[in-house]
């Protein structure tokens, strides 16, 4: 199983690369959707791993990929600053997604 990092910082990329993880460094909008139409290109690749504010770029590929796609599972991850999201975030989606209020 193969991870890739799609990052909008040099020192996450820096942090997954000690741990044997690839990835690129990409800044906007535009370059984030090339990166990731290349590496949903990789079959190797089972999981891609993105930093929430990149994740932010994109929202509409990343659900299509969720909904339509097998592989890669898309992993939303901090960035060296810390997670974007509120602390009810988990919450809010089961609430969402399944009307369920926990």
């Amino acid at each position: 199983m193969k991870m890739f990092l799609i990052s909008d910082n040099i020192d996450t990329k820096t942090g997954m690369r000690l741990a044997g993880v690839s990835g690129v460094v990409v800044h906007t909008r535009e370059e984030v959707i090339e990166a990731f139409n290349d590496v949903l290109k990789r079959p190797e690749v089972d999981i891609v791993l993105m930093t929430e504010k990149i994740a932010l770029l994109i929202p509409e590929m990343i659900d299509d990929v969720r909904l339509n796609y097998q592989t890669p599972l898309i992993v939303e991850i901090p960035d060296r600053h810390g997670s974007e999201r509120k602390s009810d975030s988990i919450t809010r989606y089961v609430r969402d997604a399944l009307g369920l209020k926990i």
